[in-house]
This record gives C-alpha cells, sequence and structure tokens, in this order.
C-alpha cells in the first residue's frame, strides 16, 4: 500500500506504539521462541515490535513459537510478526495461524524476492493487512521496483546479513550503498516510507549511531534491532537534531514573513525539506 493509500488506522500511533508504523524508526526483532522476553522488549522504547518466526526459531520450534506468538497477541498485546520466507512450508503455516488476531500490526515477509510472493501473503491474511517486504538477495533487489508497488507493500526493509551472503559483497559503506539507494529510490518511485535498513550488530550507542546516521543520509527512514538498547539510539539518529528544527522553524518563518513569495530555484526545495522535519518533529514528539 502506498503512503497515500494507508487507511487513517494504520497512520494512527497507539498507547503500545507511540509512532505510527509509516514513521517508525526502530525495529526490534524478538525471537518467538522466547515468549518470556516479549513484554520487556515492548517497554524497550522501540517504535515497532516484530516477534521473529523466522532465522531466530529452529525448525523444531517453529511450531511452538508460533503457538506462543499468537498467545501473547490475543492476550491484550499487538506487534509485528516476521513470517517464512514463502518457499518452506512454515509460510503457510504461519499465515494460517496468524489471519484472524486482531492484535497484528502487520508481516514482516523474509527473503521477498517477487510480486507474487507478495500478493500470496496479503491473499492468506486479513484485507488490508501491511506487509513489510524484507529484500534480502540479488533477485530480491532486482525486483525491489516491483515488490515496492503492490498495493499490500507497506515499507521496504533490508537484510544485510543474507544479502552479503548471496552476493558476496563486503560490510563496508560503500560496498552497501548501492543496495540501500535501490530500495530508497524504488520505495520512494512507488509512494512509500522511506526503507528499513538492516540491523547493526554492535550494542556500542556510538556505532549503532554512526551506521544508523550513515543510513538516513541514504534516505533510510527505519532500521532493525537486534537488541531493545539499540532503540533509543537509532530513534535518536533516525530523528531530526534540535539544529535541523531550528533551521526549520527559520526557514518557515522567513517564507511566511515573505508572504509566501518563491524567489529563486532553492526555495521549493528547502520548503520542503523544512516541512517535512518538521512533521517528523511532531511525529515522534507524540505523546505516550
Amino acid at each position: 500500500m502506498s503512503a497515500d493509500t494507508l487507511t487513517e488506522l494504520e497512520h494512527e500511533p497507539t498507547a503500545a506504539n507511540p509512532v505510527a508504523p509509516a514513521m517508525a524508526r526502530s525495529w526490534l526483532l524478538v525471537t518467538g521462541a522466547r515468549p518470556e522476553g516479549f513484554t520487556d522488549a515492548a517497554a524497550s522504547g522501540a517504535d515497532a515490535l516484530v516477534l521473529d518466526l523466522e532465522d531466530a526459531v529452529a525448525v523444531s520450534a517453529k511450531a511452538s513459537a508460533r503457538s506462543a506468538v499468537v498467545d501473547w497477541l490475543t492476550s491484550g498485546n499487538r506487534a509485528w510478526v516476521r513470517i517464512n520466507d514463502a518457499t518452506t512450508p512454515h509460510w503457510r503455516d504461519d499465515l494460517e495461524a496468524l489471519r484472524d488476531v486482531d492484535a497484528l500490526e502487520g508481516v514482516m515477509l523474509a527473503k521477498a524476492e517477487s510480486v507474487a510472493q507478495v500478493a500470496a501473503t496479503a491473499d492468506r491474511l486479513r484485507q488490508g493487512t501491511p506487509i513489510v517486504a524484507l529484500v534480502e538477495s540479488a533477485v530480491g533487489l532486482e525486483e525491489a521496483s516491483a515488490i515496492a508497488r503492490h498495493p499490500s507493500t507497506f515499507r521496504l526493509a533490508f537484510g544485510v546479513g543474507d544479502f552479503r551472503r548471496d552476493t558476496g559483497m563486503g560490510a563496508s559503506e560503500i560496498a552497501l550503498a548501492y543496495p540501500r539507494s535501490r530500495l530508497v529510490v524504488a520505495s520512494r518511485a512507488a509512494g512509500l516510507p522511506g526503507p528499513i535498513d538492516g540491523p547493526s550488530l554492535s550494542t556500542d550507542p556510538e556505532t549503532v549511531r554512526d551506521q544508523s546516521m550513515h543510513a538516513a543520509s541514504l534516505g533510510m527512514t527505519g532500521r532493525l534491532c537486534l537488541h531493545g538498547v539499540q532503540a533509543p539510539t537509532v530513534n535518536g539518529a533516525l530523528s531530526p537534531s534540535g539544529d535541523d528544527v531550528a533551521w526549520a522553524a527559520g526557514v518557515l518563518a522567513e517564507f511566511e514573513a515573505g508572504g509566501r513569495v518563491i524567489r529563486d530555484g532553492s526555495d521549493l526545495p528547502r520548503i520542503a525539506r523544512a516541512r517535512a522535519i518538521t512533521a517528523d518533529a511532531a511525529a515522534f514528539a507524540y505523546p505516550a
């Protein structure tokens, strides 16, 4: 679904998630195999909680993890769920279990590689359920533009580890700039919010901040987290700074004072950026 066609409910923050999913910066992945950690993860400060039924769960534990996730979601809690990829039998079982769960925020489709996989996933869920397509391979990247345009696609996300394994690319910023930029352009062309970057393996705040700010410089607006302690740092790095907000206020005040006159070719881009910063600042200050 494009950003222009999201329903009002999907735009609305909730008490548990004070930032709307379209704006969510930190997406905390929590293994479905350890339900005792769900509640603490929900209180971590992450914008979005993602209960993981895929890579973080051994094949022998898939069924029990799936049951634990559904039990938690039907006990007054809300979350996203990362489901197994569409080429596995676990994918169908995940969707069958989640189809009628009212508290499901949406699903993150692992290893998305085609529009057909997104469509088949949407067909097996309640109508309108948002799907975050996790791009983790060369094939997925090549199909990213088409995947982004499917009406059920809510945002794109980048599965860095699996993508590197598939392509042989290194971990440096320059090596991964191309796939990140491809996802940013595909998202923008399809009218989606900015994509969600892959997680940091570090819990060092300075490292997480630097990596997140690099992702933001490329146009990414969210980031997967593997640890709750990463969420506040990611949120800060992907939010406007105080200087940004002050600059935006000054630009808009100058525009209003000048009678909303466009003076030269630089004004429209400056005003658009100022408005975007002001909107972001308002969204992220939404009261808990």
